[in-house]
């Protein structure tokens, strides 16, 4: 693999971080401001709502520009955003810093898709797009949980500055080595109206719904997890940062192996995985008060919630094959809309009184909805095929789930 995607992976390290870190430090954040538990989980909603308009925003704007420049002013933007946060005196300037770190993060997914794919050879790109997203299994594995142990040890603020410096290590890493606009042609100039165009497919569609639904199920589990393993589960707070570690593992392992499954049948893979995700939810949620369970429980939820994601990125990629950088994009933005509503249906359950497991069955309930949407997917796909159709791609040939 070229060197080039362990930077991007780096970059993706730190944004990821910037995202999840905070499900570990709620608790701190919400003593420090004086505010509920729904209230701080709005720090996770507002980063995600944010990374949509973003995804979108930013990346429209920035389609006709060189991508390697692009990426490197989203890191700008985002050590911007991170030093807002660490130095916020107050709920609602926390807030601004997490929007302004949000606005890159949907871009620099998107666009760095599109660079990862870009660097190697067709049949390599699901595995590629997965080396990439290592960096946000990596800051789930190692990062979210030290910088909880950082946040709790230290003060919360302390681990936003350490955000920013691995910021300004990531910058620097994707200045030295991602090539200036990989395999982009000059008669293969983006252009904004055939991005757009890419949304007339059907199946660019059912893919960001999969998207939403998908990792939205995960995610309203996960947004509340601290509560959960302490108020739940009985382990101490101090407890946490390692619980989230074997989470992070999860993720690794998920990331990994769903990234070689999906090079081989993307559609397959998302139905098997997203069924087996609905599964461990609701078991999780029922034996939730067991702490050896849970760990169990914990470690299988972010093993198959992460698993999706390598086949989620390219099912879009490939259904926009002619025009996928906005299409990147706004998968990016799914992700993220699906975080928000997770966070925000697991907030709600929770508000309602009905406890800290509330969320992980709200989640279950979410994942089920994408694997019913999935069937769907896939449904059309094979009528599609039986009137000797199928979506071509901008090589003339039927693209394949």
């Amino acid at each position: 693999m070229p060197a080039g995607l362990i930077a991007l992976a780096l970059g993706g390290f730190g944004i990821g971080l910037t995202e999840f870190v905070i499900t570990g430090l709620l608790p701190e954040v919400a003593a420090d401001y004086g505010v509920t538990e729904t209230t701080a989980g709005w720090l996770v909603t507002g980063y995600a709502l944010a990374v949509i308009v973003g995804a979108l925003g930013v990346t429209a704007a920035t389609t006709r520009l060189p991508r390697k420049p692009v990426l490197l002013g989203l890191l700008v933007l985002f050590i911007v955003g991170n030093t807002l946060s660490a130095i916020a005196p107050t709920y609602e300037v926390m807030m601004s810093g997490r929007v302004i770190a949000a606005l890159c993060h949907g871009a620099f997914f998107g666009i760095g898709s599109v660079v990862a794919a870009n660097m190697v050879e067709r049949s390599k790109r699901a595995s590629a797009v997965a080396l990439m997203f290592t960096g946000l299994t990596a800051s789930n594995v190692l990062g979210v949980p030290f910088g909880t142990f950082l946040g709790q040890a230290l003060g919360w603020r302390s681990t936003f500055w350490a955000i920013v410096v691995i910021g300004v290590v990531a910058m620097i890493g994707v200045l030295v080595l991602v090539p200036a606009d990989p395999a982009v042609r000059a008669t293969d100039t983006p252009s904004l109206a055939r991005e757009l165009g890419a949304f007339r497919s059907g199946q660019v569609w059912l893919s960001l719904g999969m998207t939403v639904l998908g990792y939205g199920g995960m995610f309203g589990a996960f947004t509340y997890i601290a509560y959960t393993l302490t108020s739940v589960s009985g382990f101490p707070s101090s407890a946490v940062p390692w619980l989230l570690v074997v989470f992070g593992v999860g993720l690794f392992v998920g990331n990994f192996v769903g990234g070689k499954l999906a090079a081989r049948s993307i559609d397959r893979t998302l139905l098997v995985v997203l069924v087996a995700l609905t599964v461990v939810l609701g078991l999780f949620a029922l034996v939730a008060t067991s702490p050896v369970l849970t760990v169990i429980a914990l470690v299988s939820m972010g093993a198959f919630g992460f698993a999706t994601v390598p086949a989620l990125q390219t099912r879009v990629m490939q259904y926009a094959d002619h025009a996928p950088t906005l299409a990147s994009g706004a998968n990016i933005a799914a992700f993220n809309l699906g975080n928000a509503l997770g966070a925000w249906i697991g907030g709600l359950t929770i508000a309602a009184g009905l406890g800290y497991t509330s969320p992980i069955w709200a989640g279950a309930g979410i994942t089920l909805a994408a694997v019913a949407l999935t069937l769907v997917a896939m449904g059309a796909v094979r009528r599609g095929r039986t009137r000797g159709g199928g979506e071509l791609t901008s090589t003339g040939s039927v693209a394949t789930a």
